[in-house]
């Protein structure tokens, strides 16, 4: 769990970025090792985060079996506390009231026969488990099974006040010093309750608890908050347990002094944070040359759980990408699966814009059937990630090979004999002739939905990598290529504008990016199927001098269509005013081990100078601290960058204010600056 399920939101926020900003230098003494913390063979695990019983049975026979999916991470299944008042926000569900299965996602009998569905499919189930503790002081009212609690006081398990910790630090029991393991585990996570678990008793119910879950079928556990409990006291409750579950812990890395991942290897895998920092980061910034060393991370592979995001870093700002950044993400997600680190797990998401915002729910709270594109993104049903998930079984265990990266935002590799990927961050369709181990034969590019042929023949293939695009073919995909329609060979592209101009692109037929050779608009040419394409609008005057609209430029790729048309505005000088600017903050500023940057200032959109929820810079690009925000056209502003620490601390510029005022157009504009 991540510090974001507070009673103020803005404590959450300040905690839960203090707690992730730096990374651990110190390698305590781990557990001893578990024999079972092994998922088996079909591993990989999606988090249907929110999802209600009824819709993730449904998911399991229809998409997450036939795709070959191992398990579904389902969010926590007890009775937790209702917030009318807040909007239901999604973090209520990580506050119990009592251990009874009836949440706002369904009751036990729902759960129950959920869990037997996902079974009929060959589909696993793992509960996100929260065993840290219980409901916050700030919480009122009954439970959703309708159990009455207060601080300290929950009847329904039942918990007393001495069943928990009270530190007396602080002056309100919370933790505030993350460098202090007694703090951390003693402590309370931003007022919640943080549950005795050193006592036998209570250890006793938190083992009653999992094992009633498990004599519901339930496959295996995410214990969340993992780091707030001693590994001493989480060994004592899973040792009791029936079976052989699947294990996962989290355990959000800290900064130097703090608790380590490391420690809690010996009771099951565990979450491995560095893992999408570094392929986000790389996917965002079309720099992939280095996706072949994890050498840098926390955790060995066969003790690590990767992810791109999850619900806590789409909110914190730690997430590199989200659903929000579409394609590029749904890549980063097929990377995870291509190449071998950790148990891949794949997010999907409700959309958001409040990050306190609960799922799509009814007016009494009750979470509504899932229904794609409305309020549920379901970013696991994209072909390049569905489709990747049964090339991933079918390599997993096998080595990496005939790696190549011609140019730092192109990679390719093999997977033993069974197994071929490349990846494309590039703006251009890139054509290759590749080597591989893969036997001779004709093979479908399963990162298409269809099959799309690839003949193997020599060791080797020539293959096109789509523009933002992959390729992956495997053994026992062999197939013939897809149909074109009949009487067209190409597409004819429709380009309309809603002003006289040209267009003017990558490919020939739209004139290689030669302005002479631009295509007055509207116009139509004719594109080879298939084919990813750059272009712009540019305007000329009777002397000859191009007007080119601002970047960046515009794509498309066609498909097997023999039409399509592209009716569009013009985005340049004279064009119309912008709705926002997309203002990028650039400051060169050195930090010590621990320390972030963010700017803050005047207006809602930069914090109104709250630093508590500041906008974080990006330091991929080191010294320079890099952030976008969208700010009102033609708007005064002052605002300063700040660092902070681990601990929460910030510092200041120095110096008066800086002052800004955005124009109406251009529709973006970069403050690039230092640090004063």
């Amino acid at each position: 769990m991540s510090r974001t399920r507070p009673l103020l939101a803005g404590a959450a926020s300040l905690l839960l970025t203090a707690a992730i900003v730096a990374v651990i230098n110190r390698s305590p003494v781990p557990a001893s090792a578990k024999a079972d913390a092994n998922p088996g063979a079909r591993d990989v695990i999606v988090h249907l985060f929110e999802w209600p019983w009824a819709s993730i049975a449904s998911e399991c026979i229809n998409v997450l079996g036939p795709k070959g999916f191992g398990a579904v991470q389902v969010s926590p299944p007890q009775e937790h506390v209702v917030l009318p008042g807040l909007s239901y926000p999604w973090w209520q569900d990580y506050q119990p009231v009592s251990y009874q299965v009836v949440s706002r996602r369904g009751n036990r009998a729902a759960f129950a026969s959920m869990v037997q569905t996902c079974h009929t499919a060959g589909v696993k189930i793992y509960v996100d488990a929260v065993v840290n503790h219980m409901a916050g002081g700030g919480s009122t009212g009954p439970g959703s099974n309708g159990s009455t609690y207060s601080q300290y006081s929950y009847p329904s398990v039942p918990y007393g006040t001495n069943d928990f910790h009270h530190c007396g630090r602080n002056g309100n029991d919370d933790i505030q010093n993350w460098t202090d393991r007694w703090e951390v585990q003693n402590c309370e996570l931003v007022d919640l309750s943080d549950l005795k678990t050193e006592s036998a008793y209570v250890r006793g119910k938190l083992t009653a608890y999992l094992n009633d879950l498990i004599s519901l079928g339930v496959d295996g556990f995410r214990i969340d908050a993992a780091k707030h409990t001693p590994v001493a006291d989480l060994q004592a409750v899973v040792s009791g347990l029936n079976g052989n579950p699947y294990i996962f812990s989290e355990v959000i890395e800290g900064g130097p002094g703090e608790i380590s991942p490391a420690e809690y290897v010996g009771i099951g895998d565990v979450t491995e944070f560095r893992y999408g920092d570094k392929v986000g980061n790389a996917f965002r910034d079309a720099n992939l040359s280095g996706l072949n060393d994890f050498g840098g991370m926390l955790l060995g592979s066969g003790d690590a759980v990767n992810f791109i995001d999850n619900h806590d870093t789409q909110r914190n700002g730690r997430a590199r990408l989200t659903y929000k950044d579409g394609q590029t993400h749904a890549l980063a997600q097929a990377f995870s699966l291509a190449y071998p680190y950790g148990t891949p797990q794949l997010m999907s998401s409700f959309t958001f814009s409040n990050n306190e915002a609960g799922p799509p729910s009814a007016g009494n709270g009750t979470t509504n059937p899932v229904t794609c594109g409305s309020g549920w993104e379901c970013e696991h049903r994209k072909p390049i990630v569905a489709n990747l998930v049964a090339f991933h079984n079918q390599v997993n265990g096998t080595n990496v090979n005939s790696w190549t990266s011609p140019q730092s935002n192109r990679i390719a590799f093999g997977r033993g004999n069974v197994g071929f990927a490349a990846f494309n961050r590039s703006g251009s369709a890139w054509t290759q002739t590749f080597a591989t181990q893969l036997p001779n034969g004709s093979y479908c590019n399963v990162a298409l939905t269809g099959c799309s042929a690839i003949t193997v023949s020599g060791g080797q293939f020539t293959a096109t990598v789509p523009a933002n695009g992959m390729i992956a073919i495997q053994s026992g995909t062999t197939g013939t290529p897809s149909p074109t329609p009949t009487g067209c060979t190409s597409t004819a592209v429709t380009f309309n504008l809603n002003e006289s101009a040209f267009v003017v692109g990558s490919i020939p037929a739209l004139g290689s990016w030669n302005t002479a050779n631009a295509i007055p608009v509207p116009g139509t040419v004719n594109i080879p199927f298939n084919t990813s394409f750059q272009y712009k609008y540019i305007k000329k005057d009777a002397a000859g001098n191009v007007t080119w609209e601002y970047d960046p430029n515009r794509s498309h790729t066609t498909g097997t269509a023999c039409s399509v048309t592209h009716t569009e505005s013009w985005n340049g000088p004279g064009g119309g005013t912008c709705t926002s600017i997309a203002v990028t903050f650039e400051v060169n500023a050195t930090t010590v081990f621990g320390q972030n940057v963010y700017v803050t200032g005047s207006v809602p959109t930069l914090s109104s100078w709250n630093t508590g929820s500041a906008i974080a810079l990006s330091s991929a690009a080191y010294p320079v601290w890099r952030g976008t925000v969208n700010i009102a056209p033609s708007t005064s502003f002052e605002y300063k960058f700040i660092k902070k620490d681990g601990g929460g601390n910030v510092i200041w510029e120095s110096g008066a204010n800086r002052t800004y005022t955005t124009a109406a157009t251009p529709c973006t504009a970069t403050i690039s600056t230092t640090w004063k």
